[in-house]
C-alpha cells in the first residue's frame, strides 16, 4: 500500500514536532535553563520593587500637592469674603454720607 505524498508530510512533521517537544522539554528543564529562569524572575521582581517605590513617591508627592492647593483655595476664599466684606462696609459709609 503506497501512502501519499501528503500523508507522509503529516507524519513527518507530527514525528518532528514529537522530537521537538521532546526536546524541548529536556532544555527547558536543564539546571541552565532553570539558572536562566531564576535570574529573569529575580530581575523582575527588583523591577517591581522599583516601580512600587516610584510609584509610592509620586501618590505622596501628588497629596502633598492637593493639600498645598486646598490650602491656597481656603486662603483664596478668605480673601475674597474679607474684601467682600470690606466693599460693604464702605457702601454702608457713602451711603450714611
Amino acid at each position: 500500500m503506497m501512502f501519499s505524498e501528503k500523508c507522509l508530510r503529516q507524519a513527518a512533521v507530527f514525528a518532528g514536532g514529537i522530537l521537538f517537544g521532546t526536546a524541548g522539554l529536556k532544555i527547558l528543564a536543564s539546571s541552565d535553563a532553570k539558572k536562566c529562569y531564576i535570574g529573569c524572575l529575580a530581575a523582575g521582581l527588583r523591577a517591581k520593587d522599583s516601580v512600587m517605590t516610584t510609584a509610592s513617591a509620586i501618590q505622596e508627592n501628588a497629596e502633598d500637592i492637593l493639600e498645598e492647593a486646598k490650602e491656597v483655595n481656603r486662603k483664596r476664599a478668605e480673601k475674597e469674603v474679607f474684601e467682600d466684606e470690606s466693599e460693604e462696609d464702605a457702601d454702608e459709609e457713602t451711603d450714611e454720607v
